[in-house]
């Protein structure tokens, strides 16, 4: 992977002249050293209020006023032509589901924040449920702080299905190709297939056991999921801002491409980890899912694909 600024160490607290940054402490309070307008990107996946290790579960409009503090600094550091991606899943209570992201809307929406896509994360594994129809997906809304901001869209267009179509209107185009031979234009749902930005969902195989890229954060984001938005809201040299940024995910799809990166983390064992995966990312051992790689679908004969014995017989004995 070539880099293009200088390969050197995570700096501690914000350097404006560092490639990577980590502020160590709460995000509230250590984002106030990030000067205003700094972030082209900021990307970031918030705790959900569900009772994880790295967080104390409280009731919805308290987990939610908590919260205000970070959502206020985050907004005065995001650039005025930048970029904000907030990834939610649900808060479930008493097998009530509340989705986050309807509930974050208005807290960016009062603050002048401007929505532009709200887009559908589908994974095809997590949590099971028994009292409701299993949740295999969350939400990314991506607001922009003003109407003029970055958007490369030639960067993430997809094949078109039909690149021959033609201009049928009477006209100078007439018969001459109506697409544009880059591709077209992807929906706010996607699926990536053989490489490919493709029409369809967000496909991106969520960091469970097997997944290259493990470690010990619970709720851990590909590396994959952030690279998307980097190609599409920043150019090279701009700041990409994560200010959960847990085991550095977002630090690194930012810092694969070119982009400077700024992460805030108050748990000690996720600062030590992100550190490592840094700099496992400049030594080339950084392990890694790259983007676009195929999910991976069963042929039908591996053990785990195939139903098992005892419930062949238990079907032939019911019939």
């Amino acid at each position: 992977m070539q880099h293009s600024f200088w390969e050197s160490e995570v700096a501690d607290g914000f350097d404006p002249n560092a490639e990577a940054c980590l502020l160590v402490g709460d995000a509230a309070e250590t984002l106030s050293a990030v000067p205003a307008g700094a972030a082209k990107l900021v990307i970031t996946s918030p705790p959900y209020n569900i009772g994880k290790a790295y967080e104390r579960a409280t009731g919805l409009d308290e987990y939610l006023q908590n919260l205000l503090p970070v959502v206020g600094q985050v907004v005065r550091v995001l650039a005025p032509d930048g970029s904000l991606c907030w990834q939610v899943g649900n808060y479930v209570d008493d097998a009530e589901v509340f989705p986050l992201d309807i509930f974050y809307y208005p807290f960016f929406k009062r603050l002048g924040l401007k929505l532009r896509n709200r887009i559908v994360w589908h994974f095809d594994h997590g949590l099971h449920a028994t009292k409701r129809f299993s949740g295999r997906y969350e939400v990314l809304l991506w607001f922009t702080k003003g109407d003029e901001y970055t958007f490369n869209l030639d960067q993430v267009r997809v094949p078109s299905k039909y690149p021959g179509k033609t201009n049928y209107k009477p006209g100078p185009n007439y018969g001459k190709p109506s697409g544009n031979p880059l591709g077209k234009n992807p929906s706010d749902i996607w699926k990536l297939l053989e490489r490919e930005w493709e029409t369809g969902l967000w496909c991106i195989p969520n960091v469970k056991s097997n997944h290259p890229e493990k470690t010990i954060h619970p709720c851990q984001f590909p590396i994959e999921l952030v690279e998307r938005c980097v190609l599409a809201l920043t150019d090279p040299g701009d700041l990409v801002l994560d200010p959960f940024s847990g085991v550095a995910s977002a630090l690194l799809a930012a810092l694969r491409h070119g982009r400077r990166a700024v992460g805030c983390e108050r748990d000690p064992q996720y600062v030590a980890v992100a550190r490592k995966r840094i700099a496992s990312l400049y030594s080339g051992e950084l392990g890694y899912r790259p983007l676009g790689k195929p999910v991976h679908q069963p042929t039908g004969r591996e053990k785990v694909s195939q139903i098992p014995p005892e419930w062949r017989q238990d079907t032939e004995e019911q019939s």
